[in-house]
């Protein structure tokens, strides 16, 4: 059987102190430039769904003050003329 040494237990959490720390260190550095790639990236993805969406050069070609129309309505609801008795109110000043 095997016994722990001082020396072994010792070097074990010198190791994974030194891993720790490097590890801060690094995300420190490196920490920003990941996330601005992080960033682009999704920038990107919603970019192109949004042209697949909404057809982005179909918009980007429109003059300004063009008014435009894609569908028509479906069509007028029909007043529903049995919405209840109309009361008359006064005013109290």
């Amino acid at each position: 059987m095997l016994e722990a040494s001082l020396s072994g237990v010792l070097k074990t959490v010198l190791i994974v102190l030194l891993v720790y720390f490097g590890l801060k260190i690094l995300i420190r550095f490196f920490g920003p430039l990941i996330l601005k790639w992080f960033m682009k990236k999704m920038g990107q993805k919603f970019e192109k769904q949004f042209n697949q969406q909404f057809g982005g050069a179909q918009h980007s070609s429109d003059k300004k003050g063009k008014v435009s129309i894609d569908k028509k309505p479906k069509g007028t609801k029909a007043a529903n003329k049995n919405v209840g008795e109309y009361i008359d109110y006064e005013e109290i000043d």
